[in-house]
């Protein structure tokens, strides 16, 4: 779509003016949308049935901001597991080897393909199945053993189905960000005699991380919500020190409306530092097809742009 910036000229030479086309539908649209938006805060704000003095007191009481930073702790902690699983679980669905193929390829169906729920319920319950963790030199009675009820408490169990179930997701993000690096990088790459596990090291990997990047802050913004079903295990977290307190002062809107809240500003934040990753991570294609920036062009730095519809192997 291009615009018209110069002025329409008559046969006498006079300026005609342009009448501004008034778009009755829109107006209307835009009306309906925010009389009925407005409506419904109306009918949430001014309810008789929510003290929002109590939302207002509970907002920074201390057991919600314990579960804030639990929520953090497990978001984090869970995106580190699900990072280093998914990149090698990846590494392992693009190898030759077809055992490892097929374990990757299982791994990612079965997480991928089970609720993230019964996830956790499973490894909270873990105890059922193994009483003991044993930690031990194959045929010989030299070892260590946990009581797997310590080890597998809520936060434990919280952490490692979260982080496990990400790898599964992660690991396809991964594999699509090693694929889309040309092929000619790794012919490069066994020419100067690299090993495959250099070339992975120092040509692939570099590469995929602009285009896998972007997408993990994406990951992360879901793990800072979905950590709210830790509430099934009582992992401490937000949702689950949310849900006890209203359990005692039947305040459920209420605490719902705080918990709510702290989600919103957490993953607002994650957003903005998604933005910046991608901004970061991105500025060199951009700055490709538009030239430097003014900095650049004052130092006669700048990069030249691109012609229109010059393809990117050209």
């Amino acid at each position: 779509m291009t615009t018209r910036t110069a002025p329409f000229i008559d046969d006498t030479g006079s300026q005609v003016p342009v009448t501004r086309v008034f778009h009755w539908g829109r107006w209307a649209a835009g009306t309906i949308s925010l009389l009925v938006v407005g409506w419904l805060a109306w009918l949430i704000i001014r309810n008789p049935h929510l003290d929002w003095g109590e939302v207002w007191n509970f907002l920074f009481d201390g057991k919600i901001l314990s579960g804030v930073w639990v929520t953090i702790q497990i978001s984090i902690l869970a995106t580190v597991v699900g990072l280093v699983l998914g990149v090698l679980l990846a590494i392992m669905r693009l190898a030759h080897n077809p055992v490892l193929r097929s374990l990757s390829w299982f791994y990612i169906w079965f997480f991928r393909g089970t609720p993230l729920i019964v996830q956790l319920i499973f490894w909270y319950n873990l105890a059922f199945l193994f009483p003991h963790l044993i930690l031990k030199i194959p045929f010989t009675e030299v070892g260590v053993f946990w009581d797997t009820n310590r080890v597998m408490t809520g936060f434990t169990a919280a952490m490692l189905g979260l982080g496990l179930n990400m790898a599964a997701y992660f690991a396809e993000t991964v594999r699509a960000g090693i694929q889309a690096v040309d092929e000619g990088q790794t012919d490069a790459a066994y020419a100067m005699g690299m090993t495959p596990a250099q070339r992975m090291r120092y040509i692939v990997l570099p590469q995929a991380l602009r285009i896998i990047i972007p997408p993990t802050g994406n990951e992360f913004i879901s793990m800072l919500k979905t950590t709210s079903l830790v509430y099934v295990v009582a992992g401490n977290d937000l949702m689950t020190n949310a849900s006890q307190i209203y359990k005692t002062n039947n305040l459920i809107m209420e605490l719902l409306i705080v918990a709510s809240a702290w989600y919103m500003l957490m993953t607002a934040i994650a957003t903005w530092l998604q933005s910046r990753l991608e901004r970061r991570y991105g500025r060199d294609a951009v700055r490709l097809v538009r030239g430097g920036g003014l900095t650049d062009r004052l130092r006669g730095q700048a990069i030249p742009a691109r012609p229109v519809g010059e393809g990117a192997g050209a």
